[in-house]
C-alpha cells in the first residue's frame, strides 16, 4: 500500500542537503524540527518524516519540510552513503508494505 516517492533532484552544500520530490508533504509555510523529540511531539506528515530521518542518522541536526522539498542539516557534511540513506527514508515514507 502506498507508492514510492520519487526524488527528482538532490543537492548538497556543506552541511545541507536539499531533496526535491514529486509529492507534497506540507503547505507552503513549512515545518522545521531541530531534534527527534520535537519531531515525535508533532502530529503532521513533516513531523513523522523528520522523526524517521533523525532515527536513521545521528548526525542529522535539523529537518525543514515545505511543500515537496525536504532540507536536512547534518553535522560533518554529506557523503554518498548519508545522501542515499536519507533519500531512501524519503522515498519510502508513504510505503506501508514492501
Amino acid at each position: 500500500m502506498g507508492q514510492k516517492i520519487e526524488i527528482t533532484r538532490s543537492v548538497t552544500i556543506d552541511d545541507v542537503a536539499v531533496f526535491d520530490t514529486d509529492r507534497t508533504f506540507s503547505g507552503q509555510d513549512g515545518e522545521r524540527y531541530q531534534s527527534a523529540g520535537e519531531a515525535e511531539a508533532g502530529t503532521t506528515y513533516p513531523a513523522a518524516l523528520a522523526g524517521r530521518l533523525f532515527a536513521v542518522d545521528a548526525a542529522v541536526r535539523s529537518v525543514y519540510v515545505t511543500s515537496n522539498i525536504v532540507t536536512i542539516e547534518r553535522d560533518g557534511g554529506w557523503d554518498d552513503r548519508a545522501v542515499d540513506q536519507s533519500g531512501s527514508v524519503i522515498s519510502d515514507f508513504f510505503l506501508f508494505y514492501e
